[in-house]
């Protein structure tokens, strides 16, 4: 009971954090992570204020290592149990990467790595939903609910925060080792969800058998008034080819506007948003902006452009040739995240699509994987992305240009239909 308690009060403090849009959304596949000029400015002052403090540039390795094996000497002689070494020394890794103060920033132990590399095809073994962390709190929340799946079957609602896994307490956990370790598994068998509902108050064990998951990474349709709208739930490997099909069925049927739906979208594999962004931009679009930001190729549109410690970073540009040529509106909360505020980001710089609902989470940060011996791996903050003006959205977010939040009976529904979905109406009116 004082568990649940303790778990309960942190579970309001992660409730008031969402609404402030404090959630840091990592999703179900590995996303892409972003950042900005404020991150800059924090490490700067960071860095000033270490140095007024007398502190330590760099780390003496010879006064650790000494430290390290007097501890070893003093477990060696006094612990009463027996020792892991190898998940001492994994623990060893840990620490000093927590030690950095970046929650994206992880060491990962060989099965770890193992599992987090599992393909980002859209399909794995699972019960169909997706969640979003809080960074401070360590909070699991779900996001959304996939129909017909276990999850979805077993009662699992979009808001409900996960306490446990089987009799794993996992608040605070790698959230992506969460979702790969503990919640997804072979199929046929069985997984145990406790999940705590703010509505109510109460904890619900929920037990549900893990199936084979193809995640409907894009759905589309046809609206009335030839409106088309695409939703995009998250950027897999698959999501490209799947976005790009979507779009060329509505322009067969006659689009003549275009709402695409990123809400909820936690991010996902940059590949894919680029790809995205080419297919929807004309090739030859410039950006106006401050010239110190904007970096430009003449003829190309710039989609988005990152930027690592030195100032130096990858820089993506249209180039396939093709465009959509209809007036655009992209729906966006405060859980479209990291890849989501890339698209919605670039769209809105060239003002080429409204966006319209809540602000979005505001993430802007790159992590790359360094695999290292035995297996392990780092995932390492290493870069901020910029939109194509140069605007940094890092605890910021994107504001949209028609402000609307979804009436409060619909946030706990899994599945909204269209015609009491009062922000795409809004979106829709936006159009016209």
């Amino acid at each position: 009971m004082e568990n649940k308690n303790k778990f309960w009060k942190g579970a309001l403090v992660g409730a008031l954090l969402t609404a402030l849009a404090g959630l840091v959304i990592v999703g179900m596949s590995l996303g892409i992570m972003m950042i900005g000029k404020t991150a800059i400015n924090r490490d700067r002052q960071v860095s000033e204020t270490a140095q007024a403090d007398n502190q330590p540039k760099s780390l003496d390795m010879n006064r650790i290592a000494s430290k390290i094996q007097t501890i070893q000497a003093i477990v060696d002689k006094y612990y009463l149990f027996d020792e892991n070494m190898v998940d001492v020394e994994d623990w060893i890794y840990k620490g000093m990467l927590s030690g950095l103060g970046d929650p994206y920033t992880v060491y990962y132990t060989s099965d770890e790595y193992t599992k987090l590399m599992e393909d980002t095809s859209g399909e794995y073994c699972g019960i169909g939903v997706m969640v979003s962390q809080n960074a401070d709190t360590g909070i699991i929340t779900v996001t959304k609910v996939f129909e017909g799946t276990p999850g979805a079957e077993a009662g699992i609602l979009p808001g409900d925060l996960i306490y446990k896994v089987g009799n794993e307490e996992v608040s605070g956990m790698d959230l992506e080792l969460v979702v790969k370790d503990h919640i997804k598994g072979e199929e046929g068998t069985p997984v145990t969800i406790t999940v705590l509902r703010k509505d109510t108050g109460k904890y619900i064990d929920m037990t549900m058998e893990r199936r084979q998951i193809t995640v409907p990474t894009v759905e589309h349709e046809m609206l009335a008034d030839k409106v088309g709208y695409i939703s995009v739930s998250q950027f897999d490997n698959v999501t490209s080819d799947q976005f790009k099909s979507a779009v060329d069925d509505l322009e067969k049927q006659g689009m003549e506007k275009l709402v695409i739906d990123l809400r909820n979208n936690p991010g996902g594999v940059v590949d894919a948003v680029v790809s995205m962004l080419d297919y929807v931009l004309p090739d030859d679009l410039v950006i106006k902006g401050d010239p110190n930001l904007v970096r430009k190729k003449k003829d190309k549109t710039l989609l988005v452009y990152m930027a690592d410690k030195n100032g130096k970073g990858e820089q993506y540009y249209a180039s396939d040739g093709h465009q959509i040529d209809v007036p655009m509106a992209v729906l966006v909360n405060g859980q479209s995240a990291s890849a989501s505020e890339v698209f919605s980001g670039a769209l809105k710089a060239y003002g080429k699509a409204k966006l319209v609902g809540t602000k979005t989470f505001g993430k802007g940060i790159v992590q790359t994987l360094f695999p290292l011996d035995k297996g392990t791996a780092i995932k390492m903050t290493v870069a901020h992305y910029y939109t194509p003006s140069g605007f940094d959205l890092h605890g910021k977010g994107l504001e949209p240009d028609v402000s609307v939040e979804l009436d409060e009976s619909l946030k706990s529904k899994i599945k909204i239909e269209h015609n009491e979905d009062n922000q795409l109406i809004e979106a829709i009116k936006a159009l016209k």
